[in-house]
């Protein structure tokens, strides 16, 4: 009994001191963040009666390079710190607090999403764009976390698989997406930040998609697989990796629709074959289906990174004109690149249009606001899903 007491008043001591206010002081209630207003504003509280500065940050602010600004907040005499946003558009959106500098989540949101090493909260405001990321009550997929070998490689890996409503209880054969992630990601960036399973739930059940397969594996291929789910542990995930866009992706990407193939009911024909992906996926989707110039009828490319860096010496690399020709030649149903103004790699997309252009490869292009952000990735797949396979 003493060791338990012992236990229990370490653990409050342990609690930072500006957040142990998580009642309400008012009313002896649990602090509501976010609150949702049927205006779509927003109102974020947190209590930190202790706290100097309190900052809310989210990523729709206004970015500062690679990071959402910020927004103070205000301390009322409860020592409840607020912020309310002016009308926000239907969306699905991420955010964190600055408490003197410290970065905290909001003790009120369960909600959270990782990107890299960095976690966050998030919410989704409904009525438009949003309500494609909320899980609506409609028929819903299966995701299954898988492993394969990759002779390839050398090793097993994890792969994350979507297969549409009614694919366990049937026979039919379906078409294939292969989906591929960014710099840092792994296979549980899509499913979890892109919410692939309820954008794929719901366009399927609205008959604005057909019904496929999506598999989205990990494009590190010095992993196994995500953080904590590999034999290495509980290892902290970095944004560069060994073997990043050296070639090695794109060589051994067969390993995958190997399994893919000889493990689910689907459709193996070109015709039947999607890949895509966002930035360094982008990368990887440009690359590999030139490489592999008569495997996928359709491409798509999200803010991609186009051009391989110096040092990259693979083969892969090789022929870059001639084996676009080659894919050119081959035919393909369609080549889409879509980008938002502000991002990084706006002038590499500027460059390889313009070549894409000179080889008269056709294509078509999407512009859009914003710059190299989940929130753009998101739409993209809403618009570009619906295009395949018709």
């Amino acid at each position: 009994m003493i060791m338990k007491k012992i236990l229990t008043a370490l653990f409050i001591i342990a609690i930072p001191p500006q957040l142990t206010a998580q009642q309400a002081l008012g009313g002896g209630g649990q602090v509501v963040s976010p609150e949702i207003h049927d205006d779509k504003t927003v109102t974020f509280r947190l209590p930190a009666p202790e706290a100097g500065e309190v900052l809310l940050s989210g990523d729709w602010m206004p970015w500062e390079g690679f990071s959402p600004g910020t927004a103070a907040m205000k301390k009322d005499d409860d020592g409840v710190w607020t912020y309310t946003t002016s009308v926000m558009e239907s969306d699905l959106y991420t955010y964190f607090f600055l408490v003197d500098s410290l970065r905290v989540n909001d003790p009120g949101n369960v909600h959270v999403v990782r990107d890299v090493a960095s976690i966050f909260n998030m919410f989704i405001v409904e009525g438009g764009q949003g309500d494609f990321y909320k899980v609506q009550d409609v028929p819903h997929g299966t995701v299954a976390k898988r492993w394969y070998h990759s002779p390839g490689l050398d090793k097993e890996r994890r792969i994350t698989i979507y297969t549409p409503p009614g694919y366990e209880n049937g026979s039919e054969q379906y078409p294939v997406l292969y989906l591929l992630h960014g710099m840092g990601g792994d296979e549980e960036a899509w499913i979890s930040l892109g919410r692939t399973a309820q954008i794929m739930d719901n366009l399927i059940a609205q008959g604005k998609a057909r019904p496929m397969i999506v598999v989205m594996p990990n494009g590190n291929v010095s992993q196994q697989a995500a953080p904590g789910e590999s034999t290495r542990g509980l290892f902290q995930p970095t944004m560069q990796l060994s073997n990043t866009m050296d070639g090695m992706k794109e060589e051994t990407f067969p390993d995958i629709i190997r399994f893919v193939e000889d493990n689910y009911r689907v459709k193996s024909n070109k015709e039947d074959r999607a890949i895509a992906g966002l930035s360094m996926g982008g990368f990887h989707s440009l690359h590999i289906s030139r490489y592999h110039p008569d495997t996928f009828d359709y491409v798509g490319l999200f803010s991609p990174a186009v051009f391989p860096n110096e040092n990259a010496t693979s083969a892969v690399y090789e022929q870059f004109d001639g084996t676009l020709k080659r894919q050119n030649e081959n035919g393909f149903e369609l080549y889409w690149i879509a980008i938002g103004e502000t991002d990084f790699l706006y002038n590499q997309v500027v460059n390889y249009r313009q070549k894409l252009d000179e080889l008269g490869m056709p294509y078509e292009y999407v512009e859009t606001a914003g710059g190299h952000t989940w929130k753009n990735w998101r739409e993209y797949m809403t618009v570009f899903v619906p295009r395949l396979f018709k």
